[in-house]
């Protein structure tokens, strides 16, 4: 049976395994979601004056409408950066809502009667299935008010293997 080393590791590896390194990587990733959103915001800006500027005269309402709502999108889509820099994760319900204001865009800027029924049956599919899921999230229970299952598992792995340890150093005492 091998005796575990006690030598010390590796000056990378306990650096590497080190709170400070993850604090760098979600300050990293902090950092590139503020980015995103500074772009989505000047996008959103610029697609505004778009806007603005199609509604003078001759009006053309149904590229006003495709307007509107893809501004609504970026709305959702400002709103989900925003929700994931508060809180480090993506919001399902806002994905979904995105995800049905999305499809909702594509069928009423190209029209229902112009839309092939294939496709016409394949949102209605997509939309079902959306709307299941803002139903079913409900009764999810969250997992990042204070619960991480992830965390609850590994804490119950490391017990069991210090468990597991302390039986073998008291076996290996005998």
């Amino acid at each position: 049976m091998q005796h575990l080393s006690s030598s010390p590791s590796p000056r990378w590896a306990t650096w590497l395994n080190s709170t400070h390194v993850i604090r760098v990587l979600e300050l990293v990733q902090d950092l590139i979601v503020i980015s995103l959103c500074i772009g989505l915001f000047s996008f959103m800006v610029m697609q505004l004056r778009e806007m603005f500027l199609s509604l003078l005269p001759p009006l053309n309402l149904p590229q006003v409408t495709s307007d509107i709502l893809f501004l609504l999108i970026m709305v959702e889509l400002f709103r989900l950066l925003i929700i994931y820099l508060k809180e480090h994760r993506v919001s399902i319900g806002v994905a979904v809502e995105v995800s049905i204001v999305s499809v909702l865009r594509e069928i009423i800027v190209r029209g229902i009667l112009e839309t092939p029924w294939v496709q016409v049956l394949a949102a209605c599919t997509f939309l079902l299935v959306l709307g299941a899921l803002l139903v079913i999230r409900v009764w999810v229970p969250p997992t990042f008010d204070g619960i991480d299952p992830e965390q609850q598992i590994s804490r119950r792995h490391r017990s069991r293997f210090v468990q597991e340890l302390a039986e073998i150093n008291s076996n290996l005492d005998y």
